[in-house]
């Protein structure tokens, strides 16, 4: 009979996604608003930490990726979907672009630092399980005060792919299968 552990040891890096028991959520929701982003979501302290990133996320650790912070949002967020009317904050069309679980892996002396505690410092590494990004990425502050600025970085693991291009390749939702043009067009 296997035990609790063996489970998550078995499935370390495994292309598995694990049920979302113990680890917190992410979600990338593509947002078509003043201009066409990507927001990188972070469940921490019972709200979702949010960063737009123009470009989207990339599988090669060699690109940086600008993420600049947006408010926090709540958790029943990260399954939005829809259009956004005009006149209300963020109008535009939002999609689940992508969705899964992550696990801090930010450590000092050998110690992991709570999420929380590392955003405060500036630094976050987190591996992410989800269903189109997968492996560690890193977010960084570069920029600090009324322009703070992030970036995020694809760490170079099993899970790096230089020259792929998941924003180009994977254009649908992981929750309708629809692209963003779809679910403009049918307005919900």
């Amino acid at each position: 009979m296997s035990r609790p552990d063996d489970h998550h040891r078995k499935r370390e890096g495994a292309r598995t996604p694990e049920p979302p028991g113990d680890h917190p959520i992410f979600v990338i929701q593509k947002h078509d608003a003043t201009t066409l982003h990507y927001d990188f979501r972070l469940e921490v302290d019972g709200v979702l930490k949010s960063w737009a990133v123009p470009k989207g996320p990339s599988t090669d650790p060699k690109e940086k990726r600008l993420a600049v912070p947006t408010e926090d949002h709540p958790l029943d967020y990260a399954d939005f979907e829809g259009v956004i009317p005009e006149g209300r904050y963020g109008a535009g069309t939002v999609m689940v672009w992508d969705r899964g679980t992550y696990r801090n892996l930010t450590r000092k002396g050998g110690q992991e630092v709570p999420v929380t505690e590392a955003l405060g410092l500036g630094h976050v590494s987190v591996w992410l399980e989800g269903e189109k990004v997968r492996g560690g990425y890193a977010l960084t502050r570069f920029r600090t005060g009324k322009s703070e600025a992030w970036l995020l970085v694809k760490m170079d693991d099993a899970e790096a792919k230089p020259g792929r291009d998941l924003v180009a390749t994977e254009p649908r939702s992981v929750v309708s299968g629809r692209t963003i043009e779809e679910i403009a067009a049918e307005g919900f």
